[in-house]
């Protein structure tokens, strides 16, 4: 019997370093989105409704790589958590410079929704 590959290991470079991404296979879902959608409390039936691409089997062997690699995708995770807050403080620092207007809008408007939620 063959074993099949349910997650697939990516290599690139980003700003002239290199990165890793994981793919559920065959498909071009991030590991990522399966594991964060189950550890919420989402259903591997549910994650299938929510990603088109994604089966069932598909779905169990991302979990099950995640279960046997845990270390590993949880200190990926943290890191790839690490580097989307450093990309996107940065973006709203261009916009802040780069386009005041746009920027005094959407701070205006998260203000009101936070007192609208208070």
């Amino acid at each position: 019997m063959e074993s099949k590959p349910y997650v697939t290991q990516l290599s690139f470079e980003f700003e002239g370093e290199p990165r890793i991404a994981y793919r559920v296979a065959d498909t071009r879902i991030s590991l990522d989105s399966v594991i964060v959608n189950w550890l919420n409390g989402e259903s591997p039936e549910s994650i299938v409704e929510n990603f088109y691409t994604l089966t069932l089997e598909s779905v169990y062997g991302a979990l099950a790589y995640y279960l046997a690699n845990r270390e590993e995708i949880d200190e990926y995770l943290r890191q790839s958590n690490v580097e989307f807050e450093m990309l996107r403080q940065k973006s709203w620092e261009d916009m802040r410079i780069n386009r005041p207007q746009l920027y005094q809008k959407l701070t205006a408007a998260k203000q009101e929704r936070l007192k609208a939620a208070a």
